[in-house]
């Protein structure tokens, strides 16, 4: 009696009995479904936790006086963070903006001072080249009047009145004055005194002083006559206003 009872149909139909491998692993599955759902579960607590934070959140928020208090603070200092950064900028800029102005003062008086030099360079230049030229047409002038003293005395005596220091302001007197004694006639001579020459001098040898050729040669004679001149009256007009006073005229 102690054999278990077997249906008829057992052999055919029966479900095939679960290998030992088969059950473990059944059971092993179980608690990982177990875990799953748990999963399931706590996800749908966290939507509806969610949903009402969400609803919570739609209430309207209110600071507190004093977080207003510090915000208004926190605002001001900011604004006046921005003003002194502004102020600070501007003056920099306004201290860049005196820099460069000074520079550049100083560079346009740099650049004005040497270009009045160089003005001031070139102009001498030419003065000095414009004396050089009228010396030396001067002295060219001279040697000529010199050279031709034969033909024309005068321009030689006026071409020598600077040896003496005088200015064309003398001319008129002199030749006034040698008009008067000789006409400017080198070879004259005065028939009662002897008196001699372009200057007429008394007697002809003083004005051997300037040359042995006294008597021919006018530039002897005006050398001699000018520093006769120079040394008795000072100037030619000094000299002619003496002659003119005197009767008969001579000086």
């Amino acid at each position: 009696m102690n054999s278990r009872y077997r249906g008829r149909h057992r052999g055919r139909h029966a479900r095939p009995s679960e290998a030992p491998l088969t059950v473990a692993l059944g059971v092993a599955r179980r608690p990982a479904v177990t875990a799953a759902m748990a999963l399931a579960l706590v996800g749908t607590g966290a939507v509806g936790v969610s949903a009402n934070d969400a609803v919570a959140d739609s209430e309207p928020f209110t600071l507190s006086s004093s977080a207003m208090t510090q915000a208004a603070l926190s605002a001001r200092e900011s604004a006046t963070d921005s003003a002194r950064i502004s102020r600070d900028r501007a003056g920099v800029n306004t201290q860049r903006a005196a820099a460069s102005a000074k520079a550049q003062a100083a560079a346009d008086a740099r650049a004005a001072a040497d270009a009045a030099a160089a003005k001031a360079k070139a102009e001498a230049l030419a003065k000095a080249r414009a004396a050089a030229a009228q010396k030396v047409a001067r002295e060219k002038a001279r040697a000529s009047a010199i050279a031709n003293a034969q033909k024309d005395p005068r321009s030689a005596a006026r071409a020598l009145m600077s040896d003496q220091g005088w200015g064309d302001g003398q001319w008129r007197c002199l030749n006034l004055l040698w008009e008067g004694e000789s006409s400017w006639d080198h070879t004259a001579e005065n028939s009662s005194s002897g008196a001699y020459g372009i200057p007429q001098s008394l007697p002809a040898s003083k004005m051997a002083k300037f040359g042995s050729d006294y008597r021919t040669n006018p530039i002897t004679q005006i050398t001699w006559g000018l520093w006769y001149i120079k040394q008795s009256y000072g100037t030619p007009c000094n000299a002619w206003d003496q002659w003119q006073a005197r009767s008969p005229h001579w000086y």
